[in-house]
């Protein structure tokens, strides 16, 4: 019988990781969701346990990042900051990942915050956890990329394989490629890396392809569903059906480690998806019904991307919290008041009024067959094509 006790972070120091007023990635979006997790009383839950990130363990941190990477960052938060070129080196400085003061201890906090929840599953006190602050899938071992400084997934993932783990998926529903993960663990048998995003064809970082399935020593080890632009609830859905439980079925993961950006719903100014928070929160218990169905329920959720900070980011985070903790929220739920007075205080605009955008969870399986005319399922195939057979699966069929 798994534990049900989740373990999930919650600082708010992680705030401190601030690009400044007017970038997209505003720390906001963090404190409106703790307080709408709160409002719906999930934080009081009986089997619920927040934490604070603990101390920042550099030692974990090089394990992921290069030295010299690390002092860059560091310089950056300085008062004297980084020359023009080693700003360009190492992506600091940059409109997206402009520097701001103390920044490796706020980045820094974020990267912790997911090894802490990792730790939490490998003491066995704990089955799931959740990092809504963490997520940040474009950070390279030498670079800053996308917003992203350091990889916090990668720590988590590794402080699962440095305690014996042997076999773990990481499951990226962001609208963007999660390219951190994949290039960090690109050669790595031990780690299955899906992604389902928008193609790089049209949207950052222009990568993730369905040919793109892992380096020589491990082959099939990335898999990558590739959407067209403008990809609602149902076909997202439809793609997810169709790929992801067969891949994990077959890999047999003994932990899911699963990245849940919420840039891909309509309202987000940054990427050309069409989906609400309903086709996310679907998603989200799909992904908890199968760290249960294959790994006694061990899971470990992070956030990521998303920039509707009022409308978007909290809904479908605390979605996440409550699925992970198993007190789902009901969709039609309306929004707590005192949330919704805060958040207009707050941000000057009105809150949305309920849990739900409308759309009913109704999609079409996978098993229905495979519509040649479709361009969504032209690309769902295209990760079967070049995926299935190294797992046993006949990708017409199965």
């Amino acid at each position: 019988m798994a534990n049900r006790d989740v373990y999930v972070v919650w600082d708010e120091a992680v705030t401190g990781y601030d690009f400044g007023p007017t970038h997209p990635m505003h720390p906001l979006r963090l404190d409106l969701t703790a307080r709408l997790a709160m409002d719906f009383g999930l934080f009081d839950l009986g089997n619920v346990h927040v934490q604070p990130v603990g101390p920042i363990d550099e030692g974990k941190l090089a394990r992921i990042h290069d030295a010299d990477y690390i002092a860059a960052v560091r310089q950056a938060g300085a008062p004297e900051g980084l020359d023009a070129e080693d700003s360009a080196k190492y992506g600091i400085g940059s409109e997206d990942v402009p520097s701001f003061e103390n920044m490796h201890t706020a980045s820094a906090m974020l990267f912790q915050g997911s090894v802490d929840a990792a730790c939490a599953i490998i003491g066995g006190d704990y089955d799931r956890a959740v990092n809504f602050s963490g997520g940040m899938h474009h950070a390279m071992p030498g670079s800053a990329s996308g917003f992203c400084v350091y990889n916090d997934i990668a720590g988590a993932i590794t402080e699962f394989l440095d305690a014996g783990y042997e076999r773990i998926a990481y499951i990226d529903l962001d609208a963007h490629h999660g390219d951190g993960p994949e290039k960090i663990f690109w050669d790595d048998p031990r780690v299955l890396t899906i992604s389902l995003h928008e193609s790089g064809k049209y949207l950052f970082p222009g990568s993730g392809f369905p040919a793109d399935i892992g380096g020589l020593r491990a082959a099939a080890s990335a898999a990558n569903i590739a959407l067209p632009p403008r990809t609602g609830d149902a076909d997202w859905l439809r793609a997810f059906d169709a790929t992801v439980p067969a891949l994990v079925r077959e890999f047999a993961p003994q932990v899911i480690v699963s990245q849940h950006g919420c840039d891909g719903h309509r309202m987000d100014p940054l990427t050309h998806m069409r989906l609400s928070v309903d086709g996310m929160r679907v998603a989200t218990g799909w992904v908890r019904d199968l760290a249960a169905e294959h790994c006694g329920g061990k899971w470990l959720a992070t956030g990521g991307g998303g920039y509707a900070i009022l409308d978007v980011v909290p809904r479908a985070w605390t979605n996440l919290v409550a699925i992970a903790t198993g007190a789902d929220i009901d969709p039609g739920s309306p929004i707590p008041g005192r949330w919704a007075h805060y958040a207009q205080t707050t941000t000057g605009r009105e809150a949305p009024l309920s849990m739900t955008d409308g759309f009913d969870g109704d999609f079409t399986a996978w098993s229905g067959g495979f519509d040649p005319e479709s361009e969504l399922d032209r690309a769902v195939m295209a990760t079967r094509k070049n995926l299935f057979p190294f797992f046993g699966l006949d990708p017409y069929f199965d």
